[in-house]
């Protein structure tokens, strides 16, 4: 059985086709024809705007662009700055156990210390308890080492927290050897080497008499 011969196109669906052909061809004419129309209105704008500069400026000469170097340079090393700040505050807290203390301590009827520009009135105060005692540290017993960490640690807290009157126990020494007082004199040493410490005076009987001393600290500023 031979195939079905193929159907041919009408006259009507050729022209169709022909139109759609026509309509495309059309468009893409349109938007060719809007794309010079677009470059040429730009390439006239940039014209104008040339010559618009020459005639404010004035005739121009282009400069000669020669061969450059930029040299690299090397850049600095890193400076440590926090390295040296934490050092400089080590150094600054740094108590020495050779400091010589006797030249400024008052040696009346009880040892006592006042920074420059304190008041005898301040020592009075102190020895009549108008400070009330807000903190103690007790080193009795300790090593020095031990202890002049203590004492560091201790006072840089209490200023930190606003405190202003402290008892600092070292005991009266009648446990070392010779009977000699040795962290007593240690912590006059350390105490007049602090700047936040402004005064102090050995405490009366009831709060620990020579074993201790009550110390008066600077505000927090």
């Amino acid at each position: 059985m031979s195939p079905p011969p193929p159907k041919r196109r009408t006259r009507a669906q050729s022209l169709d086709g022909l139109d759609a052909l026509l309509d495309a061809l059309r468009q893409q004419r349109q938007a060719a024809l809007a794309q010079a129309a677009a470059e040429r209105a730009a390439a006239e704008r940039a014209a104008l705007e040339r010559d618009l500069f020459r005639r404010w400026v004035g005739p121009v000469q282009a400069l000669s662009h020669p061969a450059r170097v930029h040299p690299t340079r090397p850049r600095p090393a890193p400076t440590a700055r926090q390295q040296m700040r934490d050092e400089a505050e080590v150094m600054r807290e740094a108590l020495s156990d050779d400091f010589d203390v006797s030249s400024l301590l008052e040696t009346d009827d009880q040892l006592s210390y006042r920074r420059v520009g304190i008041g005898t009135d301040v020592l009075r105060r102190l020895r009549r308890g108008d400070w009330a005692v807000q903190r103690e540290l007790d080193l009795h017993g300790l090593r020095t080492d031990d202890a002049r960490a203590q004492l560091a640690d201790f006072i840089r807290a209490c200023v930190r927290q606003g405190l202003r009157c402290v008892r600092i126990v070292h005991g009266k020494g009648l446990g070392s050897p010779g009977k000699t007082p040795v962290l007593k004199g240690r912590v006059h040493s350390w105490l007049v080497q602090k700047r936040e410490v402004l005064a102090f005076v050995q405490a009366r009987p009831a709060e620990g008499g020579a074993g201790a001393l009550i110390v008066l600290l600077r505000g927090q500023r």
